[in-house]
């Protein structure tokens, strides 16, 4: 495992780290309440409920899934104050905020000031996601390599931009769409339309290359980086289709050069975090960098403020060494501590089970039926997370545009495919769609 620390010479590398004798038993106990209510927030708390230095596990306000291993409680994840109030009266001691809108909200600030530990970072911070104009401007000023790009207000503006770097046209709306503000085409028409529905967009050159997702936990100063996967952002087959949340992952990469995380780690993380303290809003918690290996190297098409889904559905079936104290060194400042992460060496996929007319105006209130048997045929080696469901009565039915992510690990990415493609097959939901090419080219070759 390879890990920044910013030293006095600039960055270093350093191997794995021992930590301190006792550290596991200064972090045993922890209450954890988990904000959110999709299959990232369902893969936090599988792991976490899998974690013997967990004592209880909270989720607010959760689904269907979530309550068969976390407490659930209905909160407004957007204000902060309601959700440090509520972590207050369950004693948590530790809140890990998982999706991108209540950290842009500044929730996990509201947490850290009623005193209890947030994993997440703050307001301002969180702009790293919430703003891409803000995120190119802490790329341009840390060095690190990402598209050329203008950034648009005006029709006019718009116009020259899309002039001047032609087609695939890459236009994105600056601020946070629920990873479906993205448009790249080469329809020109479509391109102008786009960018002039939103207030401000960036628009930038086409990276060409295979894009990886790469996770990075810090505390502000260290930068720890998990393993890479490959999301699915489109639809349909082939990469076919309207741009989505994300329709499924893996991980690992085998084509990706093993040197990869190191390189990454020392142009993009590390110099982003540190820019961002140079600046006064030192980044805590999940960095998650979106990259394209083009022919001139790793360029950054994103940054995310969060743990991306669905990658992070794949990423933590693959890590063995138990979560809790992982986020909590983040928390509170002392990811130096981490002893080295332990990770299987298994393959993971996830698949996503979307509803009808996804990601359009995806229908909703439809049973979902077959889970029981996934568990009983198909654990442990696959299983079903919850992203877009609740209980009506004894059934559970479908609320949101992405359902489920159905994932599964195996000896390498073909069982793993073959696993869970076999379990979304028992898995019946009227008009549901899932792509059948997810990990399919990485498994051939």
């Amino acid at each position: 495992m390879w890990r920044n620390t910013r030293t006095s010479r600039g960055v270093s590398f350093s191997g794995p780290h021992k930590g301190h004798p006792g550290q596991r038993a200064t972090l045993a106990g922890v209450k954890v309440l988990v904000i959110g209510g999709g299959a990232r927030e369902h893969a936090l708390c599988r792991s976490l409920s899998l974690d013997p230095d967990v004592t209880a596990l909270h989720c607010a306000p959760g689904n269907a899934g979530i309550a068969e291993v976390a407490e659930l409680h209905p909160v407004d994840q957007l204000d902060g104050d309601a959700v440090a109030r509520l972590a207050t009266e369950l004693g948590a001691g530790l809140v890990v905020v998982g999706p991108e809108a209540p950290l842009v909200a500044g929730v996990a600030d509201a947490v850290r000031a009623a005193g209890i530990p947030a994993f997440g970072p703050s307001r301002e911070a969180a702009r790293l996601e919430g703003s891409k104009a803000f995120a190119k401007d802490v790329m341009a000023g840390a060095n690190v390599p990402t598209a050329r790009s203008y950034v648009c207000t005006t029709p006019e503006e718009i116009d020259e931009a899309l002039d001047a770097f032609g087609a695939p046209y890459v236009v994105k709306d600056d601020g946070l769409a629920a990873g479906k503000g993205v448009v790249v085409t080469d329809d020109l028409a479509k391109a102008r339309e786009h960018a002039l529905a939103c207030d401000r967009v960036v628009i930038e050159e086409f990276l060409d290359g295979p894009e990886v997702s790469l996770f990075a936990i810090t505390d502000g100063t260290t930068v720890l980086p998990l393993q890479p996967a490959q999301d699915f952002k489109r639809a349909l087959d082939g990469d076919e289709g309207p741009n989505t949340g994300g329709m499924g992952a893996y991980s690992p990469l085998p084509w990706a050069d093993p040197k990869l995380v190191e390189e990454v780690l020392g142009t993009v993380l590390q110099p982003t975090v540190d820019e961002l303290r140079r600046r006064g809003t030192p980044f805590s918690g999940l960095l998650y960098a979106g990259l394209a290996i083009t022919s001139r190297g790793v360029r950054v098409i994103e940054f995310n403020a969060r743990f991306g889904d669905p990658e992070t559905q794949v990423v933590l079936a693959r890590l063995k060494t138990p979560l809790a104290g992982v986020l909590l060194h983040s928390a509170n400042g002392t990811l130096d501590d981490q002893a080295p992460l332990n990770w299987s060496d298994e393959a993971a996929v996830t698949v996503v089970v979307a509803s009808h007319n996804y990601p359009e105006t995806p229908r909703t209130g439809d049973p979902i039926e077959g889970l029981d048997e996934v568990a009983e045929k198909d654990a442990p080696h696959a299983y079903v997370l919850h992203a877009g469901t609740k209980r009506d009565g004894d059934a559970i039915v479908s609320a949101g545009g992405r359902v489920l992510s159905v994932t599964a690990t195996g000896t390498d990415l073909s069982q793993a495919r073959e696993r869970a493609y076999a379990a979304v097959g028992r898995i019946r939901l009227d008009g549901s769609q899932h792509r059948t090419d997810i990990a399919r080219k990485a498994a051939e070759a």
